[in-house]
């Protein structure tokens, strides 16, 4: 019974040391790269950036962007994959650097989350993985057809296949990742590539060597909705 509540009172030390260790670093970047930012600041240059984009398939998703002056106050909440950021920032291609940069700078004042439990996914997978929405159900610019937030991966880590019914873009930011779409063989997506799963088209994803973020839009009557892999 000691030796495990001393494993136990070891795993939280390390935890807390890890989050200290990613404030420090986060505390570092935004004085060297001027003052922080919050989440809802991020709107505005993300926009633009999907503009920028000028992909079809955005049409709907920038259809049902909101445009209320609401805001809604985050509470900040880190998690370990965090830590990557300043890799990810200097691995940013021109069309999203500044963009990459603000989300770094804005990092502190952001709700950070995971979708999955240790049961779901593993350990590893978690320290590996997390994201943050800015506009939907629980960002800071209230919505309830449209979410958009960025997701974070580590290097060398595979989100298994998984679907739901909201349907989805992703544009790579910074870092390349593979992607999957059913039965369908594995695709390398550069940074700027616009892709687009359907509603309940199973999709997975893989890093390689490189840490990675992402933009995703979710566009449903049902934000609150969960994925779930599938088996």
């Amino acid at each position: 019974m000691i030796k495990s509540s001393r494993r136990e009172f070891l795993g939280v030390s390390a935890a807390a040391a890890l989050v200290a260790t990613t404030r420090a670093a986060w505390a570092v970047g935004a004085h060297a790269a001027g003052e922080s930012l919050q989440a809802e600041n991020l709107v505005e240059p993300t926009r633009t950036l999907l503009d920028s984009r000028r992909a079809a398939v955005l049409t709907p998703f920038l259809a049902d962007w909101p445009t209320t002056s609401e805001r809604r106050a985050v509470v900040p909440a880190t998690i370990p994959v965090l830590h990557l950021l300043q890799g990810i920032q200097a691995g940013a291609p021109t069309f999203s650097r500044d963009l990459v940069n603000d989300i770094a700078r804005a990092a502190p004042a952001m709700a950070w989350r995971q979708t999955y439990s240790e049961a779901d996914v593993g350990a590893e997978f978690l320290r590996n993985y997390g994201w943050s929405e800015i506009v939907g159900t629980t960002g800071p610019v209230p919505s309830e057809h449209i979410a958009c937030g960025f997701l974070i991966l580590g290097p060398q880590t595979h989100y298994p296949l998984h679907q739901h019914e909201a349907e989805e873009v992703y544009i790579p930011l910074s870092g390349t990742a593979a992607w999957k779409k059913g039965d369908e063989g594995w695709h390398e997506r550069t940074p700027g590539t616009v892709i687009h799963h359907a509603s309940n088209e199973p999709h997975a994803m893989r890093t390689g060597a490189s840490a990675f973020l992402g933009l995703y839009l979710w566009r449903s009557a049902d934000l609150r909705q969960k994925a779930h892999f599938v088996r």
